[in-house]
């Protein structure tokens, strides 16, 4: 019913690079047909190599090479007059944007990689920026609006057979479940795109597929060992794709299901190595969650009560601000775990905030 898994967003002399290419290399191969592309004055090519550089840089966490390749990728398209490559270029932008926490402009890049899309005439760019939205709103914890949109998305990836978009659907899908309880029809779902995956030979869906059962395994079956097989699985991928963030997420989840199984020691190491790699990526919502997790096995481990009721208040406006609502419900419980009022006087608004981290290059300003 599926084919390979195919990369899109590998385009122009780069088609040949496999959805399974390293990082490294798809870096290597599009700088170096970027360059051949600018020196031939070929703007059109020049556009389709930079959006497998940014893409790249994005992956990779060095989110201001990123930021400067799409958009350098977009003034390419828009000289070529390629209204296509444009909306790439915007999509790249977006996912950027939404990796970096900036979910109002991610919208706003997206719906507009969308529309571009439509005219034209690339369904492909356009299902990519719709999921793109979907998956913005899924993030903020907004199921209700997103839901019905990656049900849509995953009827068209099926009818067209196209592996890789339908196993985002599904993780996407399967999540949501996850996080409002349905474990059993999350697993069903992770299952089945970690099969497709699988059959597709697209290992970064795989990863990710793996990562989500060994969270259900963890969380329904309290089986610790079986999920962190799967996450050891899924960290060999990782590793040899040079997927930067997968990663850093395999690490953040590996500390939540040693927490969960009381080993709270092992759990603290583990989120810190998750934080200093969503640091180094700049990645806000990461950083959040492996700050979350780490304050928790601190408090376990005999923290001051009043060090950890700061912590959690701190993390709570700072995933307010975000917009990050599940993530919020996520702090609230610990709250209520460690016996921490929200209004008590520890988590007043004086206690001190880290600082907010800065988009890139100011991003806001048009990417």
């Amino acid at each position: 019913m599926y084919g390979k898994a195919f990369a899109p967003e590998y385009q122009g002399a780069l088609t040949t690079l496999s959805v399974n290419s390293s990082l490294t290399e798809v870096l290597a191969a599009g700088t170096e047909q970027l360059r051949a592309a600018e020196r031939a004055g070929q703007h059109g090519e020049a556009a389709r190599s930079g959006l497998a550089v940014a893409e790249a840089h994005r992956r990779l966490g060095r989110i201001g090479e990123a930021d400067r390749a799409w958009k350098a990728s977009y003034r390419a398209a828009r000289q070529a007059g390629d209204t296509a490559a444009m909306a790439w270029a915007l999509w790249s932008g977006g996912t950027l944007a939404r990796q970096r926490g900036a979910f109002a402009l991610a919208r706003r890049l997206l719906e507009l990689a969308a529309e571009l899309g439509e005219r034209g005439g690339d369904i492909v760019v356009r299902g990519y920026s719709l999921a793109g939205l979907a998956e913005t709103g899924r993030i903020q914890g907004d199921y209700e609006a997103v839901g019905r949109l990656h049900e849509q998305l995953l009827a068209e990836a099926r009818r067209r057979g196209e592996a890789r978009h339908t196993v985002w659907a599904l993780e996407g899908i399967a999540q949501i479940h996850r996080n409002t309880g349905s474990f059993d029809t999350a697993y069903a779902l992770f299952e089945e795109a970690a099969q497709i995956a699988a059959g597709a030979d697209d290992r970064r869906g795989h990863a990710w597929a793996l990562r989500g059962l060994a969270d259900v395994v963890s969380v329904r079956d309290g089986d610790t060992e079986r999920a962190l097989v799967l996450l050891s699985e899924a960290e060999e991928t990782c590793r040899a794709m040079k997927l930067s963030s997968a990663l850093a997420y395999n690490h953040k989840m590996r500390g939540n299901v040693l927490y969960r199984a009381g080993r709270h020691a092992e759990a603290r190491d583990c989120y810190e190595q998750a934080l200093a790699e969503f640091r180094d990526m700049s990645e806000p919502r990461g950083t959040a969650l492996a700050r979350l997790g780490l304050a928790k096995c601190r408090a376990r481990l005999g923290r001051d009560r009043a060090e950890t009721a700061a912590e959690l208040a701190d993390l709570a406006r700072t995933l307010e601000r975000l917009g990050l609502r599940h993530a919020r419900e996520m702090v609230a419980r610990a709250q209520e775990e460690f016996g921490i009022r929200a209004d008590s006087p520890e988590c007043s608004p004086g206690t001190p905030q880290q600082p907010r981290e800065a988009f890139g290059a100011r991003a806001e300003a048009v990417r």
